[in-house]
């Protein structure tokens, strides 16, 4: 990687410099470079020369000078580097020599031995899925695709809550509440049924207590009442799985909250919890006869703090005073297993394709689990959860890799709920989803609006088809937000050609496709070894000093686990792409300027596609 390379040499460089100072003990700051928004600033700068002043009790100027020197008595000067400038206050502006650059292969740091289990999606079984489930499954299933691309082995679980609440609510409503209406598919059906079951709890409480008699037939598995549930759960993952495979979305296996507890596997995982100081039985209280996770003193504090404490009481206890588990333990039990830390194992059967789901009669397969790191996608709301896994790992080294990516849930912005049937008079600046009410946005439903929005838009109907189109929008959407940030889905918006959108990115893709399709039908494909710079137009250099930032971006994006770094990244390449291509003809070049706007053309459709399918995204030859 191009600034790998540039730091390892200023650091040498500094590192030298300091012991001819005779300051080896002083403590040196990490060296860092970025790209100037200047192209008048260099290709790259580094203000190292202003961080060590204090310590080498020079003047910056001074400091960047020595550097520089030393750079140059590595012989950096003869290799990527053309010229290195000073420049008040003190900074090391780097330019690089980019024929050199041109006949350099980089790669990626080789990615520590180890393999990653990812676990994502993870949507209730009880109803259709909805747009916000849709962003969890597209950040999970990119932070798959970019661990795989830096090197890693990744298995992909999605978990399946077939014992919980919400799965009761639908089972108590096929039972007891009738409901008549159109619809397409179970899912749709039962997405109209949470809603009517959770409102009929308010007017027949003896409807709330069949919940519960629901709740331990589920459990036990060995009733009607529990296959009619097996048999809700598995007809609607299996809607789950065709939503999300029409966004590109795959996994390796699901993994069935019943096998946990069917199996033993909480069996294991409480004689473990047992053996350390963090799992005990309360005597006295309101918890007398529950089995908890003792928390830190300095979780207690902030616990008697909250008003709220009680609302994550459930949270804490892992086995309630009647026997019954709490979603946490049988994650706990869960994460043990991920680690290879239980004397247990599944059993497994396809379900479909290459795709595996835990089954008590299925076979032997010991390349699940086993896992030296584990990431959660799972939004903020979860994150008490989380923590109470990772403390009651806390026990074991595993628990430090052991990362929750969090994320900001999904709302509807008034013109898109307004277009959607939802009553916007109240005036909110954003309308949030509700299952228990009935509010929200199908992801087949979302995908039809998206695909006829498309096919409004469109001028040209020779490539891709309006549904991937739409499809790969949406996708693009939901993860160019921070994860952090509370993604307020507008139609409108995700839909446009134009600004920061993956119809954009595809245009542009297209576009390189096109100009390297005509080169080739010209014969004009140019030999590397041949390929000159005369001279860099603005736009030209822009667009090299950008590509050559790919790889330090795919592995920043790897480390910190942030897709909406690599959107970032491929917004701006595909910009700087169409500037170029809009100022610097290529196929009408100059001879002597033809070959290289070829090469650079052909090296951004190829940094656009490595992005796009890092993305999740299609990478059409035309749109």
């Amino acid at each position: 990687m191009l600034s790998h390379w540039m730091v390892g040499h200023i650091t040498d460089a500094v590192q030298s410099l300091c012991e001819e100072l005779d300051v080896v003990g002083t403590t040196v700051p990490i060296v860092k470079i970025e790209q100037p928004a200047s192209l008048e600033h260099g290709d790259y700068s580094s203000s190292i020369a202003m961080q060590l002043a204090k310590a080498l009790r020079k003047s910056p100027l001074q400091i960047a000078e020595l550097i520089k020197a030393k750079l140059v008595q590595q012989g950096s000067m003869q290799n990527l580097l053309s010229r290195i400038e000073i420049v008040s206050p003190g900074f090391i502006n780097l330019y690089i020599n980019w024929e050199t650059w041109m006949q350099c292969e980089f790669v990626l740091p080789e990615c520590s031995a180890g393999k990653v289990v990812i676990e994502h999606t993870s949507i209730n079984p009880n109803k259709s899925a909805h747009i916000g489930h849709l962003r969890n499954s597209c950040i999970g299933d990119t932070l798959v695709r970019l661990l795989r691309r830096v090197g890693y082995k990744v298995e992909v679980h999605n978990y399946i809550d077939d014992l919980g609440n919400q799965l009761a609510d639908t089972v108590v409503g096929l039972l007891h509440i009738p409901l008549t209406g159109e619809h397409e598919r179970f899912g749709d059906y039962c997405w109209d049924l949470y809603a009517t079951t959770n409102k009929a709890y308010a007017i027949q409480p003896e409807l709330a207590e069949k919940r519960i008699e629901v709740l331990h037939d589920l459990e036990s598995g060995s009733s009607n009442i529990s296959w009619v549930g097996m048999l809700a759960a598995e007809r609607i993952v299996r809607e789950h799985l065709e939503d999300m495979s029409a966004f590109g979305i795959q996994y390796d296996l699901l993994v069935w909250e019943s096998s946990i507890v069917r199996e033993g596997f909480w069996h294991s995982a409480f004689q473990l919890l047992q053996k350390t100081s963090l799992f005990y039985q309360e005597t006295e209280g309101r918890l007398a006869g529950c089995w908890v996770l003792k928390q830190s003193a300095e979780e207690q504090v902030v616990d008697s703090m909250q008003k709220a404490a009680t609302d994550h009481a459930a949270d804490k206890v892992l086995v309630r005073s009647n026997g019954i588990l709490t979603y946490t333990a049988k994650d706990i039990a869960y994460h043990l297993w991920k680690y290879g830390l239980l004397d247990k194992n599944f059993t497994y059967q396809k379900f479909s394709g290459d795709l595996w789901i835990t089954r008590s009669s299925g076979v032997e397969n010991t390349n699940f689990g086993h896992a030296d790191s584990v990431i959660n996608v799972i939004d903020y709301r979860q994150e008490y959860p989380q923590t109470m896994v990772k403390q009651a790992l806390g026990y074991w080294k595993e628990s430090e890799k052991l990362h929750h990516v969090s994320y900001g849930v999904v709302s509807l912005s008034p013109s898109s709920a307004l277009e959607l049937g939802i009553d916007i008079s109240e005036g909110k600046s954003s309308y949030a989803m509700s299952g228990r009410q009935g509010i929200g946005i199908k992801v087949t439903e979302l995908l039809n609006i998206m695909e006829s929005v498309i096919e409004r838009k469109r001028t040209e109907q020779s490539g891709l088809s309006s549904r991937v189109i739409a499809a790969a929008a949406i996708r693009y959407y939901l993860l160019r937000f921070s994860l952090q940030t509370e993604v307020v889905f507008d139609l409108q918006q995700a839909t446009e050609i134009s600004g920061n959108t993956g119809v954009y990115l595809l245009y542009a893709y297209a576009r390189a496709n096109s100009v390297i399709r005509k080169a080739q039908e010209r014969n004009l494909q140019p030999n590397l070894n041949t390929v000159k710079i005369t001279s860099l137009e603005p736009a030209e250099r822009a667009l090299l000093r950008h590509i050559s930032g790919w790889f330090d971006t795919l592995y920043s994006a790897s480390k910190e686990l942030t897709p909406n770094t690599i959107c970032g990244y491929a917004y701006q390449l595909a910009t700087l792409f169409n500037n170029f291509y809009t100022s610097c003809p290529v196929l009408k070049a100059e001879s002597a300027l033809q070959p290289f706007r070829i090469w650079l053309t052909a090296k951004a459709q190829e940094t656009l596609g490595d992005a796009l399918q890092v993305l999740g995204l299609p990478a059409p030859s035309r749109m």
